[in-house]
């Protein structure tokens, strides 16, 4: 259930995390943020911020085993480094997406990942949502692809998601594709020029268990 009073202030540190449905708990991104009200959190996640992150009981990526065997094999979270892209994050508590602004190291901006997700409410230090696997890649020039179709049918023949729930997955998927084919916002060019303040604090994960 979301928690109204869990507003965070520009500058501090918001907790993505990612549950799944049966309740355990998988990766968690700390954002530094610029900007919330409640509804619409917009946080940055540098290159090199420190994250939990989720890998096989024994060490092995989850794409290093057969498709089959990707979603059923138990998972194990540990501490690790968010070693892709920069991005800027804007996570909508009514949507079953965040857009994820990606640049380089030398600021060139790459294009928008929309990560489709299940929005799970808010607690008193995090923002949390079950990854759909289903995903939108778009282009600088507004060209777009599906991702990983493959995963999100093997989510439903395992029991992952629900034949329903990947149906309004793909549903919010073209949603934002009829935006960015418009131009609507968010991809209309808002923040594809961002810069981080250097004075602003990175986002740190703080101790304990979340």
């Amino acid at each position: 259930m979301t928690n109204v009073s869990a507003i965070w202030a520009p500058g501090s540190t918001a907790l993505l995390r990612f549950r799944r449905l049966d309740g355990t708990l998988g990766q968690v991104h700390p954002l530094s943020v610029l900007s919330d009200d409640g509804r619409a959190l917009v946080g940055w996640l540098p290159a090199g911020t420190p994250i939990v992150g989720t890998r096989l009981v024994g060490g092995k990526d989850p794409r290093d085993v057969p498709m089959e065997q990707r979603f059923t094999l138990e998972r194990e979270r540990f501490p690790h480094v968010w070693h892709t892209s920069a991005n800027l994050r804007l996570v909508e508590e009514d949507r079953w997406s965040s857009t994820w602004w990606f640049f380089s190291r030398d600021w060139e901006f790459q294009g928008w990942y929309v990560n489709l997700e299940i929005p799970m409410g808010r607690t008193a230090s995090t923002v949390d949502r079950v990854d759909g696997a289903l995903d939108v890649a778009i282009a600088p020039d507004r060209s777009w692809a599906w991702k990983d179709e493959d995963e999100a049918a093997e989510c439903v023949r395992v029991g992952r998601l629900s034949a329903e729930q990947l149906r309004r997955l793909r549903e919010e998927g073209e949603r934002v594709i009829a935006l960015a084919e418009a131009g609507r916002f968010p991809f209309d060019g808002t923040w594809t020029d961002f810069r981080p303040d250097p004075e602003w604090p990175a986002p740190t994960l703080p101790a304990g268990d979340y």
